[in-house]
C-alpha cells in the first residue's frame, strides 16, 4: 500500500503522523510511504532520517495526497487538506468531529472513509490511541495551569505548591479519566491541593487506592461541582464521553463563584469544550479571561511537547497502521472490532453513533464482512 504523511499545518502544530522507525517497520513490509520533505522536523527527525528508514521524499502535501491510499496524520485535516482528499482516500487520524459539523460534511461530501484515532477501541473498553495523549494532555495541564496562575498570565500570583509557612493552590480536577489521573499524579507531585470530582464511585474508589489519602474524592453532582469551585485556583476540565461532544459542566453562572485570577484549563476543548464559556485558542494565543478566571484553551496541548507525543502516539497507531497496510481498510475493519469502532465517516455517511447524535444527522452502519 501506499502510505502518505503530510506535515502537519495547523497553528503550531510540531507533531507528525509517522516517526522515522514506523515507516522503516511498514518500508519493511513491502509498503511504499511518501513523506513531505521537512514533516519531521518538529520532533527533530530529519529528511536524511526518513531517507534512511525508506521513505520517497515528496516536496508538496499536494504530492503526498494524490500518490497514497492511506493518509496518516495527526490532527484534524484543515481546510486547504479538505480539498484533496479523494473518495479514494483513507484518513487515519484525530477527527474529533463531535465538535465540528462542518468538517463532518465535507468530509461526508467527499466520501472518503476516516477512521478516528479517539473512537478506536480496545478489549477492557478504554481508547488505546486517546490514551497517550490525555497522558500528555493530563499532565501538561497542571504545567500550564502553574503558569497561568502566575500574575504576567492575568492569574492570581500564586505559586501552586506553596511554601512553608503559605498554603498551597487548590486543584479541582473535573473527570477521573486518563486526563484526571494523570493531572491528579502531577498536581500532587507539585504539592498543591487536589480534588477530583467523578460520576463513577469505582473510578474514585480506584483514584483514592492509587494516590491515597492525599487525594480528595467526591462524588460530581451540580452541587459538589459548585461548591469545590468556590475554592478552586486551577481547575482541570477533564471529562470524555467517547465520540460525542463534552457536556458543559461548568455553567457561566458559576464562574461568578469564583476566585478572581483563578484559571480553568478546559482538556476537553478537542471535543467541544466541558465550561461553557470555553472556545478553542492556540499555542500563540492560549488564554482569555471571563469574569476574571483566566482560560486555556487550546485544542492540540500535546503539539506544544511534539517529541514526547509523536513518539507516544506512534507506540499505540503503529499495529493499527500495519494492520490497514496490509489488509487494506474493508479487510481490516472487518477483521478487527476494535478499529471498526474508530471508523467515523463511509462513503458519504456517517457511521458512528456519538459523532451522528452530537452532529445531527443519521447515523448509517457499515457491514464490511464481504471483505474478509
Amino acid at each position: 500500500m501506499r502510505i502518505g504523511v503530510p506535515t502537519e499545518i495547523k497553528a503550531n502544530e510540531y507533531r507528525v503522523g509517522l516517526t522515522p522507525g514506523s515507516v522503516r517497520e511498514l518500508h519493511a513490509q513491502g509498503h511504499t510511504v511518501l513523506v513531505q520533505r521537512g514533516a519531521g522536523a518538529g520532533i527533530g527527525a530529519t529528511d536524511d532520517r526518513y531517507r534512511q528508514a525508506g521513505a520517497a521524499l515528496l516536496d508538496s502535501a499536494a504530492e503526498v495526497y494524490a500518490g497514497a491510499d492511506l493518509i496518516v496524520k495527526v490532527k484534524e485535516p484543515q481546510p486547504v487538506e479538505v480539498a484533496m482528499l479523494e473518495a479514494r482516500h483513507v484518513l487515519f487520524t484525530y477527527l474529533h468531529l463531535a465538535a465540528d459539523a462542518a468538517l463532518a460534511g465535507a468530509l461526508v461530501a467527499i466520501g472518503c472513509t476516516g477512521i478516528a484515532y479517539e473512537t478506536v477501541s480496545a478489549d477492557d473498553g478504554s481508547l488505546p490511541l486517546l490514551a497517550p495523549m490525555s497522558e500528555v494532555a493530563g499532565r501538561l495541564s497542571i504545567q500550564v495551569g502553574a503558569r497561568c496562575l502566575e500574575r504576567d498570565m492575568g492569574g492570581a500570583g500564586l505559586l501552586l505548591g506553596g511554601v512553608p509557612g503559605v498554603a498551597a493552590g487548590d486543584v479541582l480536577v473535573i473527570g477521573g479519566g486518563v486526563v484526571g489521573a494523570n493531572a491528579v499524579q502531577i498536581g500532587l507531585g507539585l504539592q498543591a491541593r487536589v480534588t477530583v470530582l467523578d460520576k463513577s464511585l469505582p473510578r474514585l474508589r480506584a483514584l483514592e487506592a492509587q494516590f491515597g489519602g492525599h487525594l480528595n474524592t467526591v462524588h460530581a453532582t451540580h452541587e459538589s461541582i459548585e461548591r469545590h469551585l468556590r475554592r478552586a485556583d486551577l481547575v482541570i476540565g477533564a471529562v470524555l464521553v467517547p465520540g460525542a461532544a463534552a457536556p458543559k459542566l461548568v455553567t457561566r453562572a458559576m464562574l461568578a463563584s469564583m476566585k478572581p485570577g483563578s484559571v480553568i484549563v478546559d482538556v476537553a476543548i478537542d471535543q467541544g469544550g466541558c465550561i461553557e464559556t470555553s472556545h478553542p485558542t492556540t499555542h500563540a494565543n492560549p488564554t482569555y479571561v471571563v469574569d476574571g478566571v483566566v482560560h486555556y484553551c487550546v485544542s492540540n496541548m500535546p503539539g506544544a511537547v511534539p517529541q514526547t507525543s509523536t513518539y507516544a502516539l506512534n507506540n499505540a497507531t503503529l499495529p493499527f497502521v500495519l494492520q490497514l497496510a496490509a489488509q487494506g481498510a474493508p479487510a481490516a475493519l472487518a477483521a478487527n472490532r476494535h478499529l471498526r469502532n474508530g471508523l467515523n465517516i463511509h462513503a458519504g455517511h456517517i457511521t458512528h453513533p456519538g459523532v451522528a447524535e452530537a452532529v445531527g444527522v443519521p447515523c448509517v452502519a457499515v457491514d464490511f464482512s464481504h471483505a474478509v
